[in-house]
Formats: C-alpha cells, structure tokens, sequence
C-alpha cells in the first residue's frame, strides 16, 4: 500500500457524495411534500422513479446512478487502502469494513437507479422484501436475517453517533460555506440515523417472525413516522432532516478530503474547533 492517495480517489468521491446528495433531496423534498399535504411518503427508488416525468430525468437518473457506483468503488478502495488512516487495530478494521459494506450497498441502489432509468424496477419495500426472502430460504435464513438486521441499527447508531459527537468535522476543510451549514449538517446525520435504525427493526422483526414482509426500506421507515401520534408533524421533521442529510453529502462533495492524500495540516473543521477550544485558532490561522 502507498503512502498516498492516487489521485484520481478525489473525483470518484466527489461524484458518489454528490449523487447521494441528489439521492436525498428527492427522497426528503418527496416526504416533506406527504408530511404537508397528507399521504403516503415514497422510499428510494418510487421517489426517483418521480424524476422520469421532468425535462431531463433520465439524464439525471443516470447521473446518479453512475455517482452511485462511484461512490460504491470511492468507498471500496478507501477501505482496501485505508485512505482515511483508520489503521489496522480491532477498531481500524470495523470501521473500513463498515466503509466496504456502505459501499456495496449503494453500489446496489446505483443499479437499481440504473433499472429505473430504463423504465424497469420496483418500489415501495419490495427491494428489501425480496432481498429478505432470498436471505430467508438460504440455511439459518431467520439468524442471517436478524444479523442483517442488527447490523443496520448499528449503521443507524453510527450515523446518529456522528452527528451527535460532530465526528463528521474530521474530514471537511474549513470554508465559510461549511461553517454556516455545520447545524444542518449535524442535523441530517441524526436523522438519517433514525431512519436506517427504523429500517434495521422492520428487517430484524422480519427475521424474528420469520415473514419478509415485515421488512422494508426507507419508504417503509418514513410510514411507521408517520403512522405514530403527532406523525405528520414527525414526518416533517425527519424530513427537513433527510434534506440535511442531503446538504451534508453535498458539503462532503465540494469539500471532503482524503487524509491520506491531503497529509495532516489541512485545516478542517474538526481541527479549528479544537485550536478554538485551546484558544490557538488566531495564532494558527495568522
């Protein structure tokens, strides 16, 4: 492994946050709009599948699903090189595999965006049922289920605890954009913690009943929201957070670095507010 990162890893991440920005400002613009008027709020792919019916969806369509993949091969090769200097501990090594399988999942959702860009493809929780029923008739089908399950409650807890902790700040340089949107960026972590958390007990539920129908995908998550007291208003909320999330992804697009490539001196984010909390931050930016 080299000690730095090619630098053709930069581009390819830019376009997987990008198009994972563009991802959810549909899926929250959508839920927002069902929070606001009533109604069911649509998952992934139904709520992309609305791009087909705009001047230059398609073309959109495929653009995400190409940024997608790139994202699926940015975060692969992040993992294989250890480009963000994870290391090789216990620790290191959960973190880059957490880093391959994020990857690998919206490599999937670039595909199936690809699916709907030719006209094909299915909606609502059918992707995660049908996934769910493969797991379910393979031996130990149930366990394997539920292990699945448990592993997406922990990414929700992950994506929660990045928020929460500002875990985000690590990688993105300071700029006076990023700093304005550092609460909206929080923001949207969170929420989208508490959506992949949702998704991750519907498909642990499924395993448990032994019944893939219980499991489901972002769509599915948003109507449980929505289903509970005070829903609508539930539902507008994790919304706007989802469009957080959105903007976060896009800040992660225009200013993300790649500490193996960009070295250890970058200001970012994470390391102003601890110059700031040691009372260096004049000194250091002098």
């Amino acid at each position: 492994m080299s000690d730095k990162a090619p630098a053709w890893v930069v581009p390819v991440m830019r376009a997987g946050y990008a198009a994972r920005g563009a991802v959810y400002t549909v899926v929250g613009g959508l839920a927002l709009l069902a929070a606001w008027r009533g109604g069911q709020a649509e998952g992934t792919t139904d709520a992309l599948a609305e791009l087909r019916s705009v001047p230059w969806g398609v073309a959109l369509l495929w653009a995400i699903a190409i940024g997608l993949i790139a994202y699926m091969i940015w975060r692969l090769i992040d993992a294989w090189m250890d480009l963000e200097c994870e290391g090789t501990d216990a620790k290191g090594m959960v973190a880059r595999a957490g880093q391959a399988i994020t990857g690998v999942i919206h490599g999937a959702i670039g595909v199936s965006v690809a699916t709907t860009a030719m006209g094909g493809g299915n909606g609502g929780g059918g992707g995660a049922q049908t996934a769910t029923q493969k797991l379910m008739s393979m031996p130990w089908g149930p366990w394997l289920v539920m292990a699945v399950g448990l592993v997406t409650i922990g990414a929700g807890i992950y994506y929660a605890h990045k928020g929460l902790k500002e875990k985000y700040k690590r990688d993105i340089r300071v700029t006076p954009l990023a700093r304005k949107l550092d609460p909206v960026m929080k923001f949207g972590l969170i929420a989208e913690g508490v959506v992949i958390g949702i998704i991750g007990a519907s498909i642990f539920y499924a395993g448990m009943t032994v019944n893939p129908q219980e499991a489901g995908g972002v769509g599915t998550a948003l109507d449980q929201i929505r289903s509970v007291a005070y829903g609508r208003i539930l539902l507008g909320v994790v919304a706007i957070g989802l469009i957080g999330f959105a903007v976060e992804n896009f800040i992660e697009a225009a200013y993300r670095i790649v500490p193996r490539r960009s070295g250890d001196d970058v200001m970012t984010l994470a390391r102003r507010a601890k110059l700031k909390a040691e009372g260096k931050l004049q000194e250091a930016t002098a």
